[in-house]
């Protein structure tokens, strides 16, 4: 009789316990904190991920929250973690810009996968204009583009007023000496690079490296 007494007993203390830790605020949800953001305010990804307060953090379903915080379009990865006892913390990477787009509705920064994602008033300063007719992750124009942007050499990418891309292998890059490059596909980047370096060097005003092994110079 002892005995099943203090397996009763023990038994109603785990159950206690749980009930404890998963139905009260002993351990429930009490603060949310956001890591620093440039472009995302935190009242955005409060909002979105939804979480009660003062509910058990055992039951916080963190890769559910992870999901809706990730629909923030500025929003290149996310982590949901639990600061035990009372804390959830929301850690944010933002995507980072390489251009701007700018489209009938207004105007988009735009990421290195052709991802736009966060509208501003004005064209930035210091990023590119990116002109193809449909910005997004499929478009063949836009990933060429991005590529190209992303794989030049970081002297020459400074100087990239504008590019221009009408298909997969017509990349034009328009410098902001008004020099214009007829760049072509993205493939061999490194060898168009080093022959634009040289060609620059010579006076004229129109560079084609489409074709690295037949390069032009033209006024």
């Amino acid at each position: 009789m002892r005995r099943r007494a203090v397996a009763v007993l023990s038994v109603l203390s785990l159950l206690g316990l749980g009930y404890l830790l998963l139905f009260t605020p002993m351990v429930g949800v009490k603060a949310v904190e956001v890591g620093k953001t440039t472009r995302i305010q935190r009242n955005e990804v409060v909002e979105l991920a939804k979480i009660p307060m003062l509910r058990s953090m055992l039951l916080l379903d963190t890769d559910a929250v992870e999901q809706r915080v990730a629909t923030l379009p500025e929003v290149d990865s996310v982590s949901v973690d639990r600061s035990w006892p009372s804390t959830v913390r929301i850690e944010i990477t933002e995507r980072e810009p390489i251009a701007y787009f700018a489209a009938y509705d207004g105007i988009r920064l735009v990421d290195r996968e052709g991802v736009p994602f966060h509208e501003v008033a004005t064209p930035p300063k210091g990023l590119p204009h990116l002109k193809v007719r449909t910005v997004a992750t499929d478009d063949p124009a836009t990933r060429a583009a991005t590529r190209v942007l992303t794989g030049i050499p970081r002297r020459l990418a400074e100087r990239v007023d504008t590019v221009v891309a009408s298909s997969s292998v017509d990349v034009v890059l328009r410098l902001s000496t008004g020099k214009v490059v007829h760049w072509g596909d993205a493939e061999r980047m490194g060898r168009k690079s080093r022959v634009l370096a040289v060609l620059l060097n010579r006076p004229g005003r129109v560079y084609d490296v489409s074709s690295p092994e037949l390069p032009t110079v033209s006024r």
